[in-house]
């Protein structure tokens, strides 16, 4: 991936690693969710700014793609762009890399800010607008192959 940003850094702690003798499934989704965590508070959500703005983001939606096993102890990093936003929506691109710079798993999230008083969606604060703008944009045309796919059996 280009305009590589990186969120998460760790190894597979023993506790993730399946009957298999790899890391279990939803450990793939856990630090899929601390990378997408890192980002945002990066960008300035905060513990602070949620509780003082009544604000956060929730997500809405994960595809998560599995392309490799990781192993106890292996080093794992996790990157992250910006495919598209608008007002108040970010749709993400995460990449998991292992400590031989491969590609094991990417994360695609659509995430939307909430005004927690309103109990509705609303658009970002400024604050989290600029801190929004420090995470690398893709244009369309340099999306990874995989981004915007659907989950389907293909039928002939």
């Amino acid at each position: 991936m280009t305009n590589n940003h990186t969120v998460w850094n760790g190894h597979v702690e023993q506790e993730w690693v399946d009957y298999n003798g790899h890391m279990n499934d939803a450990a793939y989704a856990l630090i899929f969710s601390r990378a997408l965590d890192t980002m945002l508070e990066e960008a300035g959500l905060t513990a602070r700014f949620i509780e003082q703005e009544q604000y956060t983001v929730f997500t809405l939606e994960t595809h998560l793609m599995y392309l490799a096993e990781a192993r106890q102890d292996q080093l794992l990093a996790v990157s992250a762009v910006l495919l598209d936003q608008d007002a108040k929506r970010l749709h993400l691109w995460f990449e998991m890399l292992n400590d031989q710079n491969e590609t094991i798993a990417t994360s695609e999230q659509m995430v939307m800010g909430m005004d927690q008083a309103a109990g509705r969606p609303a658009p970002f604060p400024e604050a989290l607008q600029r801190g929004f703008a420090r995470v690398p944009v893709l244009s369309p045309e340099e999306w990874p192959s995989k981004a915007g796919r659907s989950i389907g059996i293909k039928r002939k």
